[in-house]
């Protein structure tokens, strides 16, 4: 699942767009911007969390086709950047497909996107804050699919353990501080998440900070707040009680939390289908991240229904999006998987039906979306990188770098 840890840096549309020109192409032929009329036949790309995921893009698409009349074919991308950089570098992509917000700049700055969002008449019924993590040049260029937002989860065994009670649930950082060396213990660490920014990233947050500024147009990483938000991680990390997942032998925070290795974990709402398959017997309750100086944050997460400029079958593709994304189908997606619903009228019937999920729902309100920069997830891979060696070395020598590599990024994207 791309939202649990961040990607590797790899070839892009951007990058082969210079040797192939790989959507320079796109949109020049009439054959391949309309549809030939008829039956058609879509390919659609996934992403895949598991085979929940993969059986209920299928069992819908096939719903469409039967209602429809068209065909669907859906694939599951063993790497998704990767295979959709060679369709776009072959002219040959799917029709239609997972873009992650990571990469989303990118495959749009290429021309690579069909902005298709002046076709959808109810697009405001979607999140304000992801409709602007998929708007390029002003357009809305695709609806975002779903959406995750990450929320503090407690192992309520090793909570009562320790002596604390539902009264004691952390909603400052002094508190999640004396909570979490509480919790830590033998073998139990009372604080365990990831070395990325997609979860260190809240206390930036949380301090009045950020990676850029509201419209990404100047990086503000070297601010006071920046600084402060990491210090407060770094002190977390010197004292023991907050460590990365790697350091308790896991691959990623969910495991060392379904394992007892972590009593407390900052995850997303995927982390509700990781504890049902991997460690169903585990007792735990999720609740908003604890408020920093600047009060609460959190980061939001997405992916978008990509249409390809280059199929044939646009009209048909956009079709089966603006059937795939019916406050219906999302809540099925919901039901299936996890995701929490990236329509503000399906989310509260989703936070209705699911209790447990409060908290990532309420999150939706304040969260920060990612940063969509065309090149800048190389970037981000290189702060995340450099987020490693955070117990040791200044907040403010980090976001320096981060500052330096990134305004080299947006003069680059000017």
């Amino acid at each position: 699942m791309t939202t649990r840890t961040a990607a590797a840096a790899l070839v892009t549309c951007t990058a082969l767009l210079t040797a192939t020109g790989c959507s320079s192409s796109f949109g020049n032929d009439p054959k391949t911007t309309q549809d030939s009329g008829g039956q058609q036949h879509l390919t659609v790309l996934i992403a895949t969390s598991g085979d929940a995921e993969t059986d209920a893009v299928k069992e819908a698409t096939a719903a469409y086709a039967k209602e429809s009349g068209n065909t669907v074919t859906v694939q599951v991308a063993k790497d998704m950047n990767q295979q959709l950089a060679q369709a776009f570098a072959g002219h040959k992509p799917p029709d239609v497909f997972y873009v992650n917000s990571d990469q989303f700049a990118n495959y749009a700055k290429a021309g690579s996107l069909y902005a298709y969002g002046d076709r959808i008449p109810d697009a405001n019924a979607f999140s304000a804050q992801l409709r602007a993590s998929f708007t390029h040049d002003g357009k809305l260029v695709c609806l975002p699919k779903d959406t995750s937002t990450l929320a503090l989860a407690v192992n309520t065994r090793l909570w009562k353990k320790a002596g604390l009670t539902d009264r004691d649930y952390p909603t400052t950082w002094a508190q999640l501080a004396t909570v979490a060396r509480k919790l830590t213990g033998g073998k139990v660490t009372g604080l365990v998440t990831s070395n990325e920014y997609q979860r260190l990233g809240v206390f930036m947050k949380q301090a009045g900070g950020w990676v850029t500024d509201p419209g990404q147009k100047r990086m503000t990483a070297d601010s006071a707040a920046n600084a402060k938000g990491l210090a407060f991680v770094q002190s977390m990390l010197k004292s023991g009680v907050m460590k990365y997942a790697q350091q308790v032998d896991a691959g990623w925070a969910g495991e060392a939390f379904g394992k007892g290795r972590a009593a407390m974990t900052i995850e997303g709402n995927w982390l509700t289908g990781a504890m049902k398959l991997d460690y169903p017997g585990v007792d735990y309750k999720v609740v908003e991240l604890p408020a920093g100086p600047a009060g609460k944050a959190t980061l939001a997460f997405s992916n978008c229904w990509g249409v390809a400029t280059g199929s044939a079958h646009r009209a048909a593709a956009v079709d089966l999006v603006k059937y795939l994304s019916t406050d219906k189908q999302q809540l099925a997606f919901a039901d299936a998987f996890g995701v929490m619903p990236s329509r503000t009228g399906a989310l509260a019937e989703f936070a209705r039906r699911d209790p447990g999920a409060k908290a990532w729902a309420d999150g939706t309100r304040y969260a920060q979306g990612p940063v969509t920069i065309a090149g800048f997830d190389k970037v981000l891979g290189q702060f995340n990188t450099d987020l490693q060696s955070l117990r040791t070395t200044d907040p403010k020598t980090i976001l320096a770098a981060l500052q330096r590599n990134g305004g080299q990024a947006l003069t680059k994207g000017d």
